[in-house]
């Protein structure tokens, strides 16, 4: 009881707030975009304050040119494990899914390690896509430490990893206006706080938020309170998850597996230092050294407005196909493909 009236109190002080006209904030985190979808946040907005979503979505920022890379490994008779919503994500001309249907071994895991397993027990070789942000990524080196621990030969890594502050800087010298972020949690558990300190040389405050609806609705008001005030700096509002410095241990198996390299978003282009690749002594590890990979490409599909989504240009209804031709049955874009996806989002919740 107590804490339901806490929440209605809360949901009252965000609807009542005297935010500034024009007030933006983004929520960088696509497991954010869905639940505040899912609660209704929105709705508890004052009319001067706009949520927009952001780049937080790993499956929605890779690029075609992976799904074409997967697919032309696919082709070759390689097993591909993969996290399930990678399946349906559309490339140039085709998908891990229509592979699978066409006799390809493409198999959905939970875990890296499950690739892992696929490899030792088939013995084939086996190729992880290796997708997701710095959330994911120190298990990923960790299964990479084990392959090469026990000598297994046959498991490779086709890797897209995504680190997310060099994504925010790259989209705060672009062409949106925002007012602060709302940060995500689950990354932010193993960079730490610390990772956004840049955002207060460009005067924007930012908020680390959990997931529950107390958890949102209190972390926005504080971005509020300071960008009402000028106030220009990085809180904490999960401290039960997120500490100053993150994960250490974390961070020391990506810093031993990975070294930072420039890397292609969906919708931002190609970002310096934003991606992850192996380092020379997981070389055996890299799947396009392993294997000769000549991948079909073509044209971005027309009318398709991910990329305005994922920068938040645009809310996912004004693309001509959102809920048309592009829909969670029948997905044209990787934003309507995977369930922490904007346009999913919004059709899911309204």
């Amino acid at each position: 009881m107590a804490e339901t009236k806490r929440l209605s109190q809360l949901a009252e002080r965000l609807r009542a707030f005297p935010a500034r006209p024009g007030t933006k904030i983004m929520e960088v985190c696509g497991t954010h975009t869905v639940a505040i979808r899912r609660f209704g946040v929105q709705r508890l907005l004052p009319g001067t304050v706009k949520l927009v979503s952001g780049p937080g979505c790993p499956v929605c920022v890779t690029p075609d040119s992976f799904i074409d890379e997967a697919v032309a490994l696919a082709r070759q008779g390689v097993v591909i494990a993969s996290f399930g919503d990678m399946l349906r994500v559309p490339g140039s001309r085709s998908a891990l899914e229509k592979e699978r249907a066409a006799g390809s071994d493409i198999r959905a895991v939970y875990s890296p390690l499950d690739a892992l397993k696929i490899a030792v027990d088939t013995g084939r070789e086996t190729v992880f896509l290796a997708v997701g942000f710095e959330t994911t990524a120190p298990a990923i080196a960790a299964a990479a430490m084990k392959a090469i621990e026990k000598g297994i030969n046959n498991f490779s890594l086709l890797t897209a990893l995504r680190l997310v502050p060099p994504a925010l800087q790259a989209l705060i010298a672009g062409d949106i206006r925002l007012s602060g972020f709302l940060l995500p949690g689950h990354v932010s558990a193993i960079i730490g706080r610390q990772a956004y300190d840049f955002l207060a040389g460009y005067k924007l405050p930012g908020v680390i938020s959990g997931f529950t609806a107390e958890d949102i609705i209190s972390s926005l008001l504080l971005l509020l309170e300071m960008h009402s005030k000028g106030i220009y700096k990085i809180m904490n509002n999960y401290p039960r998850v997120v500490r100053d410095t993150g994960n250490d241990k974390s961070r020391a198996i990506l810093s031993e597996v990975f070294a930072a390299t420039d890397a292609e978003w969906r919708g931002l282009g190609t970002i310096p230092g934003s991606g992850l690749e192996l380092k020379p002594a997981f070389a055996a590890l890299d799947a396009r050294c392993r294997f000769t990979i000549k991948a079909d490409s073509a044209s971005p599909r027309r009318g398709c407005r991910c990329g305005d989504v994922l920068r938040g240009l645009i809310d996912p209804p004004a693309c001509p196909l959102f809920n048309k031709s592009c829909r969670p049955d029948s997905p044209l874009g990787p934003c309507m493909v995977s369930s922490e996806g904007s346009c999913s989002a919004w059709v899911t919740y309204g």
